[in-house]
């Protein structure tokens, strides 16, 4: 299996590392900022310099917002913006960005095989068990989701887009600037309520609440969850970048 670059790029951040085969850092996780205006050109270079400062991988994966269908980008929200998240969208990004294969263009410039992946998805390949029903909700600028299913991902469902209250979606519900200026004591009270509202619709026989985000939820709001909710650290969006190959069915090969 060799080692692994694992990318993931947020909103705000591209941070990265490598591990071995058993999941293992092998060296200190680095981070830049999330540079804007970003078109396809200028993300790819980035996770080269930012490969540069790490030790030597043989495959890469990358996480990344948005919608990816078999690492080709159907819309990504942060990208194509002007100046980063929630600013105004730039149609030439739009256009740059839709339909973009950010799997063979990060095979090409890296040289090695590459799998890339929703940000949401690589995150919860590092945290899920394999059995059953598996929910994974990411917090952070906004909310990322994967569905997995008897350790199986799912196709992917821009559950951030769906309309929640009032006109807004989840993502402006629970996103960052919402926590910000709720608190978080009443955020995390808004976190329960999503969680409650999104139990019968998909069952599930665990629900893990990840991204940089989820550390800020109130212990009292969190055991008013349930059991079957738990809270994973953010480092696995980088972690799950061994497994994201295993869970995903795909091999240590250049896509075609």
């Amino acid at each position: 299996m060799g080692l692994t670059l694992a990318v993931d790029c947020g909103g705000g951040g591209i941070k990265g590392s490598v591990l071995d085969g058993d999941g293992t850092l092998r060296a200190s996780v680095i981070r830049v900022d999330t540079p804007y205006p970003l078109p396809p050109g200028l993300f790819v270079k980035t996770l080269l310099e930012l490969a540069g400062r790490l030790p030597p991988a043989d495959r890469v994966t990358v996480g990344m917002p948005g919608m990816i269908r078999h690492g080709v980008v159907v819309a990504t929200p942060h990208y194509v913006t002007r100046s980063g998240p929630r600013s105004r969208v730039d149609p030439d990004l739009l256009a740059e960005w839709s339909g973009y294969d950010a799997r063979r263009a990060v095979t090409e410039a890296f040289g090695m095989p590459a799998l890339v992946l929703n940000d949401a998805e690589v995150h919860g390949a590092g945290v899920v068990a394999g059995t059953g029903c598996e929910l994974v909700l990411t917090l952070g600028t906004g909310l990322g989701s994967a569905l997995f299913d008897g350790g199986r991902l799912a196709p992917h469902l821009e559950l951030s887009h769906a309309p929640v209250r009032w006109g807004t979606t989840y993502d402006t519900y629970v996103g960052e600037p919402e926590r910000r200026r709720l608190g978080d004591a009443f955020w995390s009270r808004r976190i329960r309520q999503v969680v409650d509202g999104l139990r019968p619709v998909f069952r599930w026989d665990r629900l893990y609440l990840g991204g940089g985000n989820s550390r800020l939820i109130r212990p009292e709001q969190v055991a008013r969850m349930g059991d079957d909710v738990v809270i994973v650290p953010n480092t696995a969006g980088i972690v799950g970048g061994v497994r994201a190959w295993q869970l995903t069915g795909e091999r240590d090969e250049p896509a075609s």
